[in-house]
C-alpha cells in the first residue's frame, strides 16, 4: 500500500487492505456461494487468451452484492441491528442487504428508484424488507435515504462507498485467485466502484502484477472521465440497459483506490452489452444481467488493446427483468455480436 493510500486511511480513521479482504474471507465462507470459474473454449478461440468467468449470478439473491452487505452487517452491534439497517439500491444491492438482514434479525428498509426492475422489486420484498419506491434515479432514491436515517436513526448501508462492503466484494477476486493462479488480468464492471475497489486491492495483495481494467457504460461514465481526467465528475443524468452500474458520480472513498489500484477504464454501449448478454445465452446458456455482461462486453470490444493470456471476466449478477428481452434482442441486432 502507497503511502499515499496510507495517509488517506489515517485521516478517514478506517481503510481497506488486503488483510481485511483475507479476514472477510473467512468470515464469509459459511454463508456465501463460492461460486464457479467457469471457461469456454469457444470464448478462448473468439479473443485468443484463456477467459474465465466468475459466475457470479449464481451467487445468492442472484449477484455478488450479498457479499458486501453479510460482511458490513457482521461488523454491526446487537444494538445496532435492532434499529434496523436502510440503504438505496438499483436493485441487487437491495437484495443482499435484505438477505444479510434477515439472517440477523434486523429491519431492513430499502429505497428504489420507481423504474427498477419488478423482478428486483419483488425478490427484495420477499426476502423480508420493506421497499420504498421514490424518484426516478438511483441518486434520487439515494438522497431520500439518507433524510429517512436521520430520522430513523438506522444503519446506513451504502451500496458502495463503505470499506466493510468494498472489503465483502473483494472476496471475489481472493476466490478467482485460489481457483486459478495463473490470472494474470481481470475486468470488472463499475458503478459507483466498489466491486473493483474490493476486487484491485484483493487481488494486487495476493499479485502485485496482475492488471485490473474496469469498465462502465457510455451512458453512465463518471467514473471513467474522473479516472482519466483526474477530476471528479458526476454526471446530470444516465441512461443504460445496465442499471446495476448507472451511478451519476464516483464514491468519495472508491475514486482514491480506484486512480491508485486499476491499471485501466475503458467503457461499452448499450448495443455491446446486450450482444454480451445474447452471446451467453446462446453459447453458454447463462443469463446476465447489463451490468453483469459489461466486463464480457469490454473484453469483445476492446481485445486487441487487452494484453492478457489468463483473463478473469466478473459475471456480477443476473437478476435480469425477462421482460426486457427483446430489447436486448433489438439491441444486440444493431452489431454483428460474436455468437
Amino acid at each position: 500500500m502507497s503511502n499515499k493510500i496510507i495517509k488517506e486511511c489515517e485521516l478517514i480513521g478506517n481503510c481497506l487492505t488486503g488483510e481485511t479482504i483475507s479476514g472477510a474471507m473467512g468470515r464469509l465462507a459459511p454463508i456465501v456461494h463460492r461460486t464457479p470459474l467457469l471457461t469456454s473454449a469457444t470464448t478462448n478461440e473468439l479473443v485468443g487468451k484463456h477467459v474465465y468467468f466468475k459466475m457470479e449470478n449464481q451467487q445468492k439473491t442472484g449477484a455478488f452484492k450479498f457479499r458486501g452487505a453479510s460482511f458490513k452487517l457482521m461488523q454491526l452491534s446487537g444494538e445496532q441491528l435492532k434499529k434496523g439497517v436502510i440503504t438505496a439500491s438499483a436493485g441487487n444491492h437491495a437484495q443482499g442487504v435484505a438477505l444479510a438482514a434477515a439472517k440477523l434479525g434486523a429491519r431492513a428498509t430499502i429505497f428504489m428508484a420507481k423504474g427498477t426492475p419488478l423482478a428486483k422489486i419483488k425478490a427484495t420484498k420477499a426476502y423480508g424488507a420493506e421497499v420504498v419506491l421514490i424518484g426516478e434515479t438511483f441518486q434520487e432514491a439515494y438522497e431520500a435515504s439518507l433524510k429517512k436515517q436521520i430520522q430513523t436513526g438506522a444503519v446506513y448501508v451504502h451500496p458502495f462507498d463503505d470499506f466493510d462492503v468494498m472489503a465483502g466484494q473483494g472476496t471475489i477476486a481472493m476466490e478467482m485467485l485460489q481457483q486459478e493462479n495463473q490470472l494474470d488480468t481481470l475486468i470488472v464492471p463499475i458503478g459507483g466502484g466498489g466491486l473493483i475497489s474490493g476486487t484491485a486491492i484483493a487481488a494486487k495483495y495476493v499479485n502485485p502484477d496482475i492488471k485490473i481494467i474496469g469498465v462502465q457504460a457510455t451512458g453512465a461514465s463518471s467514473m471513467y472521465e474522473s479516472f482519466h481526467k483526474n477530476m471528479v465528475k458526476r454526471l446530470k443524468s444516465v441512461s443504460t440497459i445496465a442499471e446495476g452500474i448507472a451511478v451519476k458520480q464516483p464514491g468519495e472513498n472508491t475514486l482514491p483506490l480506484i486512480r491508485e489500484y486499476v491499471d485501466d477504464i475503458v467503457t461499452v454501449t448499450d448495443e455491446e452489452i446486450a450482444s454480451a448478454i445474447v452471446y451467453m445465452l446462446e453459447r453458454n446458456k447463462t443469463l446476465m444481467e447489463g451490468a453483469g455482461a459489461a466486463a464480457l462486453a469490454a473484453l469483445f470490444t476492446h481485445n486487441n488493446n487487452i494484453k492478457a493470456n489468463h483473463c478473469g471476466i466478473i459475471v456480477s449478477g443476473g437478476n435480469m427483468d425477462i421482460g426486457t428481452m427483446a430489447k436486448i434482442q433489438r439491441l444486440a441486432e444493431k452489431l454483428h455480436h460474436p455468437a
